[in-house]
């Protein structure tokens, strides 16, 4: 990530309220931790393979309605592309900005972002207190995966900025029985 895009992102970091919640990967976790000791960082790690996006998305659509909707508690989740096995608390938080760049994502057969975005959109939709807005920043959106993803399960409709290599969602909090993760079907967006 050039400087730049780091800039970006913690000039945003600076404005948003204390506590501010940040879900990042581990390689800019000790760098953000270390110019903002006031957020909290987390490690994830990945078990999908980039040229198996199109796969997962088109079963993430098949199960919108059932195991791969919009809020629920990951923790528990059978869908394919949730994470389910971060530190429990993770699942628990309000996220005020979540910052995808991992995993590397650069390679078919390297894992891809696909579990990443999913899992994004998935935190900021099921938040229960707080600001209801939460801002997703996609890095390298110029690449399929992390376009074809951020289009199903951030949306369109909620892209505020992007370049070729970051990309800004505001995602708000959604009622609990909602089974689409979008509002308008002229964009996409994944619903049953």
């Amino acid at each position: 990530m050039s400087y730049g895009e780091m800039k970006s992102i913690s000039d945003f970091l600076r404005r948003c309220a204390p506590p501010c919640n940040l879900l990042e990967n581990r390689y800019y976790a000790a760098y953000y931790e270390k110019i903002h000791p006031e957020i909290d960082v987390f490690d994830v790690q990945y078990t999908t393979k980039a040229q198996e996006a199109r796969e997962f998305v088109a079963a993430a659509k098949e199960a919108a309605g059932n195991e791969c909707h919009p809020v629920q508690n990951l923790r528990f989740s059978d869908c394919k592309l949730g994470l389910n096995d971060l530190p429990n608390h993770v699942y628990d938080l309000d996220w005020d900005v979540i910052l995808v760049d991992g995993p590397r994502g650069d390679a078919n057969e390297g894992p891809g972002r696909m579990s990443s975005i999913f899992t994004a959109a998935v935190l900021a939709r099921s938040k229960k207190g707080g600001n209801p807005k939460t801002h997703v920043f996609v890095h390298d959106y110029y690449r399929d995966v992390e376009r074809l993803c951020g289009d199903e399960f951030l949306c369109r409709e909620n892209l505020v900025e992007s370049n070729d290599l970051l990309a800004r969602y505001v995602l708000d909090k959604m009622d609990k029985n909602s089974t689409k993760f979008g509002s308008d079907r002229k964009k996409r967006c994944v619903s049953s």
